[in-house]
């Protein structure tokens, strides 16, 4: 603890210590490497060209199908190490176990919120800790806690929510970073359709609606809502412009990165790349964010025919919101990963699932109105709405999901053609090496350096961290 002992140099001592980490590491790689229990029943296979490994990805290898299982593997930066090797059996079963959970945490989810919340008024926090008596007696202290600690112990709930989700999809046991987004995205979704959607609806607990729902025959459902949309729409509109037009001007504004990263520059960066790595700004929340926007746009899709004074509000956030997101993806998150476009599938699903929401509360509305069974006509259009979504689907899910053979031949016909001595094996080498085997001296090889020049998506910001004069003064290290 630098109390006692030989005084030695720091510079010296840290050193030592480093090179014996090192060497230490060196042995356990070498003996996991030996370790029969360390071998797993899952692998990365690379081929020698396109076509092979989409045939090899997109068909069924073996007559038994529960033999030998294949599919695309993700992108170097986007595998979720964890999760590589789980058993098909072990993963229905999390899935399920999953399932059920999120039930409960969607229409149960009011219940730890009204506890704590039970706390924080004058009587339960005397009861729970009688010791704070005196001070609660503080008129300034009793004014704060019956008038801001309620809606700060719901904000925190809220704030917390997005990484519970997280936590589920990473039980399920998803392999790649992206799909953990995507399920933690759909889950988010369906917590803000009925807690927040049909909670502001409906008053009262999404228990409360569901023992609502369950009283009521299957015909009365929409009705039942559909009575209670018209009367909503003030709120909704003071909702889109608190929350939605604020959490744009908070997105373009960052003023909590700005916080951090002072904070970091006057207490913890000593080098300039100290201070580059400082001002990191991650990447895209998309579990979070993508879900609020299908809020809005499910809002504006019910609303449209019943309360069109709402569309301009919508318009001017959607506006606001393409402006500021495309601004902030093309200067200032980095893309952690490439998809390749998996995520529209799951984007138009939830615009569809909108649409059709909306098309069954109008008809639900119309059917309290005195017009005799004239909305019996617009029966044909939920119906349309499915028969839409299942013909997008078997037309066009393939092209998301699945690699051309034609697109796959014509693209090593050209690599063939235009680079003859082209040798994949020195990426692939290192590109799904386990990050428990890199050590820190591994030099990168020149394909490695040559992706990272060539980004597939070529933000201004990658741009400029590649460019020299940020090199020669502070190299950034990549673990693609």
């Amino acid at each position: 603890m630098g109390l006692w002992g030989t005084k030695v140099d720091a510079i010296d001592h840290y050193t030592s210590q480093i090179q014996k980490l090192n060497e230490e590491e060196a042995v356990e790689r070498e003996r996991v490497k030996k370790d029969p229990d360390a071998i797993v029943p899952a692998a990365f296979v690379s081929f020698k060209s396109r076509w092979a490994a989409a045939v090899c990805a997109q068909t069924q290898l073996c007559r038994n199908p529960t033999l030998w299982l294949t599919e695309w593997a993700p992108e170097p930066r986007d595998v979720y190490w964890d999760n590589f090797a789980i058993p098909y059996f072990e993963l229905t079963i999390r899935r399920l176990i999953i399932a059920v959970a999120l039930f409960f945490l969607i229409f149960f989810f009011m219940i730890p919120i009204a506890f704590v919340q039970s706390l924080a008024n004058i009587e339960g926090i005397q009861k729970v800790f009688p010791f704070l008596k005196p001070l609660i007696r503080i008129e300034s202290v009793k004014s704060v806690i019956q008038g801001f600690l309620p809606g700060i112990v719901l904000k925190i709930f809220l704030a917390v929510l997005p990484q519970i989700l997280m936590t589920m999809s990473k039980i399920e046991g998803y392999p790649s970073i992206s799909a953990l987004d995507r399920k933690s995205a759909a889950k988010y979704h369906m917590f803000i359709l009925v807690n927040i959607f049909l909670g502001s609806i409906i008053t009262g607990s999404a228990l409360q609606q569901l023992k609502t729902f369950i009283d009521l025959p299957p015909t009365e459902i929409p009705k039942t809502i559909g009575v209670y949309i018209p009367m909503k729409a003030n709120f909704f509109i003071t909702y889109i412009m608190v929350d939605g037009w604020a959490g744009v001007a908070a997105e373009i504004l960052r003023l909590v990165p700005l916080v951090l990263f002072h904070l970091k520059n006057t207490f913890l960066v000593k080098t300039e790349q100290d201070r580059y790595e400082a001002m990191e700004p991650g990447s895209i929340d998309f579990p979070v964010g993508e879900p609020r926007i299908q809020l809005y746009i499910l809002l504006g899709l019910v609303y449209a025919p019943i309360t069109p004074f709402l569309l301009p509000f919508i318009i001017i956030f959607l506006a606001f919101a393409y402006v500021v997101f495309r601004n902030q993806v093309i200067n200032v998150y980095d893309p952690k990963y490439e998809s390749a476009a998996a995520f529209w599938p799951d984007v138009h699903k939830r615009v569809v699932i909108g649409l059709f929401i909306s098309q069954l509360l109008l008809l639900g509305l119309l059917s309290t109105k005195k017009i005799g069974r004239n909305h019996f006509a617009l029966l044909p259009l939920p119906v349309l709405t499915i028969w839409f979504f299942m013909y997008c689907k078997g037309r066009f899910e393939s092209g998301f999901i699945r690699f051309p053979l034609q697109e796959a031949m014509v693209k090593d016909t050209l690599e063939r053609a235009t680079e003859p001595q082209f040798n994949l094996k020195a990426y692939l080498k290192d590109a799904y090496m386990h990050p428990v085997f890199k050590s820190s001296d591994v030099e990168k090889s020149d394909f490695t350096f040559e992706e990272e020049k060539s980004p597939l998506v070529a933000t201004t910001r990658v741009a400029t961290k590649l460019s020299p004069d940020v090199h020669s003064s502070s190299p950034v290290q990549s673990d693609a």
